[in-house]
C-alpha cells in the first residue's frame, strides 16, 4: 500500500520588491528545482519529494518557497517508473496548489508556476532506493 502524506511548506520567504514589477516584468525570473530523498523504517520504505521555487526580480530574491511531500510504501510493494512519475506529478500538483493559495496578496498574485516535466528526470537511481 502507498500512502501520500500532507505537503509541508518548509520555507516561504517573501520580500516585496523595492519597485513595482509591472514596470519591468521582463526582469522577473523564476526557477524550480526538485530533489528526492530516501526514507526507510523497519516495516516501511518511501521517498520524500522536495520542490524549491525562487522568484528573482532584478537580481533580488523576492520569494523562496520550499515544499516537501512524502510517500510511505509497504516493503513488499514494488514501484515501477510510471508509478514513480505519477507520484512526482501528484506531489508537484500539491506544491503548485499551495503556491496558488499563498501568492494571494503578494506581487506574484498573477503569476503561476511553470509546469514541471517529470519525464526529464532520470528516475532509475530513485527506483533503486525503493
Amino acid at each position: 500500500m502507498i500512502e501520500q502524506t500532507e505537503l509541508t511548506v518548509t520555507k516561504w520567504n517573501y520580500k516585496p520588491p523595492s519597485k513595482p514589477i509591472e514596470e519591468a516584468e521582463e526582469n522577473l525570473a523564476s526557477s524550480i528545482s526538485f530533489d528526492v530523498m530516501k526514507k526507510r523504517a523497519a516495516d516501511k520504505k518511501g521517498i520524500a519529494c522536495r520542490f524549491t521555487c525562487q522568484f528573482i526580480f532584478e537580481k533580488e530574491l523576492i520569494l523562496e518557497y520550499v515544499g516537501e511531500d512524502s510517500y510511505v510504501i509497504d516493503l513488499q510493494d514494488v514501484i515501477d517508473k510510471n508509478e514513480l512519475y505519477n507520484m512526482i506529478k501528484n506531489s508537484f500538483s500539491k506544491f503548485k496548489d499551495k503556491f496558488d493559495l499563498r501568492k494571494l496578496g503578494t506581487v506574484l498574485q498573477y503569476k503561476t508556476l511553470a509546469a514541471i516535466d517529470e519525464k526529464r528526470y532520470d528516475l532509475d537511481p530513485v527506483l533503486l532506493l525503493l
